[in-house]
């Protein structure tokens, strides 16, 4: 497994990331040991967590547990220093975490700390905002996105303040970078700015969605991406297991992620599965694994992009941490395909 530069963090991480969201639900605590044993010994050391991970669903009662495993694992293994460690804090609107509230500079502090015993470590390599405090098109509201509701001076407000307590929890030695998750264009520029202007630290990666169906950050976040050296963390690189074809012929099988969330958070629709296929029939003509080729796909993008790799079984993970490189000619038929079957969702 290569290991490549994390932005300008000076930190080295694996060209793929550990995803972690289903232990404590889909996956026991068991299984989510066995995932990390095995992802350490492929040479996958970038993990990536949150506060309110299980999901599928969110509760209250599980909120936090996906990091306990992980912080089981460290206490029964050791090795802290092997792992790339990346957690995030909640946006606000999450009823399960903090009834919803919005994050302030106490807050802030206050989730850091809660992660750092649930995980059983004195540190976290990248500290990720979950989602912006504000309205976004992110998680399919882009159908009807509004930006007007948003007020620019409580949102820098609120930037400035998260900025400074950053600062002081690196001094500390509790985070070593700061970073964002599902943030917009605007937003990450809004970041880097007040960072620049009042010294604070510098944003050091976005963590959004983006697969073979999912195609939103290739125009001005790709731009953005590369001029400022922000890797994209790219979450359900497989939408959410659609590309790997279970799901061809309209089926949910027993104990998918549709079993338990039929629409798969807005991305099955009328035109989804045959999208897929276009997909699906590239990698058959070409004798590869269809999930080998989407996260593939995803690290051929002109910005630097680390997919985040997550599995309901060891099995799964095993194929999937399997790199490969594609040729200009499969390349060539996924460009076509996606000229075909534009934003399925």
């Amino acid at each position: 497994m290569r290991q490549i530069d994390l932005g300008r963090t000076g930190i080295k991480v694996s060209e793929l990331c550990l995803g972690t969201m289903t232990w404590g639900s889909q996956n026991t605590e068991a299984e989510g040991h066995a995932q990390m044993d095995l992802a350490l010994e492929r040479g996958v050391n970038f993990w990536d967590t949150a506060e309110m991970y299980p999901v599928n669903p969110v509760t209250r009662e599980t909120a936090g547990r996906t990091e306990a495993i992980i912080g089981s694992w460290f206490a029964k293994h050791g090795g802290r220093d092997r792992v790339v460690l990346a957690t995030k804090i909640c946006g606000g609107n999450q009823p399960a975490v903090r009834d919803g509230a919005l994050p302030t500079a106490a807050s802030f502090r206050q989730a850091v700390e809660d992660s750092l015993r649930r995980l059983q470590t004195d540190w976290i390599d990248l500290y990720q905002i979950h989602w912006p405090a504000r309205t976004h098109y992110h998680f399919r509201n882009n159908w009807d996105f509004d930006p007007r509701v948003n007020e620019r001076v409580k949102i820098e407000a609120l930037m400035i303040d998260l900025l400074q307590e950053s600062a002081k929890l690196i001094a500390e030695g509790k985070i070593r970078a700061l970073a964002l998750s599902n943030e917009t264009v605007w937003g990450t520029a809004k970041w880097l700015s007040l960072a620049e202007r009042h010294g604070l630290p510098r944003v050091a990666s976005v963590q959004n969605e983006y697969s073979l169906l999912c195609r939103q950050f290739d125009t001005d976040w790709s731009e953005l991406s590369v001029m400022e050296d922000l890797p994209l963390m790219a979450f359900s690189p497989l939408a959410c297991g659609i590309l790997s074809g279970k799901y061809q012929g309209d089926v949910t099988p027993q104990g998918s992620r549709r079993s338990l969330n039929a629409a798969l958070g807005g991305r099955m629709g009328p035109r989804t599965l045959p999208a897929a296929q276009a997909y699906l029939d590239i990698a058959s003509r070409h004798g590869l694994d269809p999930c080998q080729m989407a996260i593939a796909f995803c690290q051929s993008r002109p910005f630097q992009t680390i997919p985040i790799v997550g599995a309901t079984s060891v099995a799964q993970l095993a194929n999937n941490l399997v790199t490969i490189r594609l040729s200009d000619e499969v390349l060539a038929e996924i460009a076509a395909a996606h000229r075909a079957h534009p934003q399925p969702y």
